[in-house]
């Protein structure tokens, strides 16, 4: 800018120098005068007319640029404060968490020590039962003896006789004995599972709230990286088979947002042969307590990397449109697998959360333990919210965890994990995850999975 501006200077003295006469001593005796040429003058003056234009539109271009960056640079530090404000929040909510986890750790400490003691009474109570076995088997032998000896001997047959009663009343005592450590032990063992049961629901509470605080240490990450991936030509994938598509082809953990505009959530995404599909349930070890109430299976709980239910909220979301389909894997304890694919849709929590399916022509007999009452809307319960189809029993209660409940008997896959063996009870085995039609109602799983993927992957599976 400032080279144009001299070099401009100096044509403007050029001119005004070329603009006067100027005299030149050709002789003595004679005076030229000299003038320049008129031509001369207007190229020059059109030229500077020409670049001060140019300088102008120069000047007016540059102002309009720096404004547009000053309001850019407004709306950068104005995301920056809302950013840094939001992280603030998250450390506030971390640190509150991580006293909570604290808190639960000391409670399972505690329980620790109760099942510990629980478990010296239960040993000490066997070598009692032991030990009482082995004097009633001397007893019993002596009993024998004596018995014999009766039979043998005439004279003493009465001092025997007297004997042999003494003993068997011992015997009778012995034995009642022997009862009441049973009933004890019964006792102990039934305290020692319920016990069992609340540990594995403080660790389940414990994984929780550590992948909560993880999740909220990394929650500004998230929204940081959601605004430069909306600002990607890509942005980010709605579900696991779209980041199939664009190349993914390891299972894991994986950050999508549906095209609901919903926020963006993590999910673990199982990729195949024929694509990639979205799990939204998972048991395998009994590790986390289905049992929970509406608000917990409307969130979602669990370990992504583990067992899990994602949420009613986020299936819906998933699968509103009603163009995907839902395929349950399972096994049982000799490790055969068997699995399922069909029509699959998830309404809003005004409908329950009500479970739709298409009645299709390829659907057997596996299909009918979800299928048979869902093509009209099948309602979610759990055991504080009753939705099932029963009228005088809640199923959810009845049985364990939430599902989309008929009348209590063709499937449930958020029952309780039983370990192989089964128990021996029945209403206790029909407690368990089960699937009517594969193993019956009173066999549990082993292993299942519940996930969906957009139709179109259907034809490839």
């Amino acid at each position: 800018m400032r080279t144009t501006l001299a070099a401009a200077s100096l044509c403007l003295m050029a001119l005004m120098a070329t603009g006067f006469p100027f005299e030149r001593k050709a002789s003595t005796k004679e005076k030229r005068v000299q003038y320049a040429a008129w031509d001369d003058v207007n190229v020059i003056a059109h030229g500077l007319l020409q670049l001060g234009q140019g300088l102008k539109e120069h000047v007016d271009k540059t102002k309009v640029q720096m404004r547009d960056i000053s309001s850019k640079l407004k709306a950068f530090n104005s995301t920056v404060s809302e950013l840094g404000k939001e992280s603030h929040r998250l450390r506030a909510e971390g640190e509150a968490l991580k006293v909570r986890a604290h808190g639960l750790e000391d409670r399972e400490g505690r329980l620790l020590n109760v099942t510990s003691e629980l478990k010296e009474q239960a040993e000490e109570a066997q070598q009692e039962r032991r030990a009482a076995r082995g004097r009633m088997s001397r007893l019993e032998e002596k009993v024998d003896s004596l018995l014999q000896g009766e039979a043998d001997s005439g004279p003493n047959s009465v001092r025997n006789s007297s004997e042999s009663r003494v003993i068997q009343s011992m015997l009778e005592a012995q034995n009642k004995r022997i009862d009441d450590l049973m009933d004890r032990i019964q006792l102990q063992q039934e305290k020692l599972d319920k016990q069992n049961t609340r540990i594995r629901s403080l660790q389940s509470q414990i994984q929780q709230t550590k992948d909560t605080a993880k999740s909220a240490k990394a929650g500004a990450m998230i929204q940081t990286v959601s605004v430069e991936q909306q600002d990607s030509p890509m942005g980010i994938a709605s579900n696991c088979h779209e980041l199939f598509l664009r190349g993914e082809t390891s299972s894991g953990v994986y950050t999508i947002q549906p095209l609901d505009g919903q926020a963006a959530f993590e999910v673990f995404c199982e990729m195949t042969a024929e694509g990639g599909w979205t799990v939204i349930q998972k048991r395998q070890d009994g590790s986390v307590d289905f049992d929970q109430l509406w608000q917990a299976y409307q969130k979602g709980f669990g370990s992504l990397n583990g067992e899990f239910w994602l949420g009613l909220e986020k299936i819906h979301s998933l699968t509103k449109d009603g163009d995907h389909v839902l395929k349950v894997q399972f096994s049982d304890w000799k490790d055969l697998s068997e699995a399922v694919v069909m029509p699959f849709s998830v309404g809003a929590e005004d409908t329950k959360y009500s479970l739709n399916i298409q009645p299709a022509e390829t659907m057997g007999n596996l299909e009918s333990s979800l299928a048979t009452e869902a093509t009209s809307g099948m309602p979610f319960s759990t055991r504080d919210q009753d939705n099932d189809h029963k009228t005088d029993i809640n199923c959810a209660k009845h049985l364990s965890g939430g599902w989309w409940f008929s009348n209590c008997g063709h499937s449930n896959l958020n029952g309780r994990y039983f370990q192989s063996p089964p128990p021996k009870q029945r209403h206790q085995r029909k407690q368990g995850v089960f699937w009517k039609t594969w193993r019956g109602r009173y066999y549990p799983l082993k292993t299942t999975t519940m996930m969906v993927a957009p139709v179109e992957i259907k034809n490839k599976a």
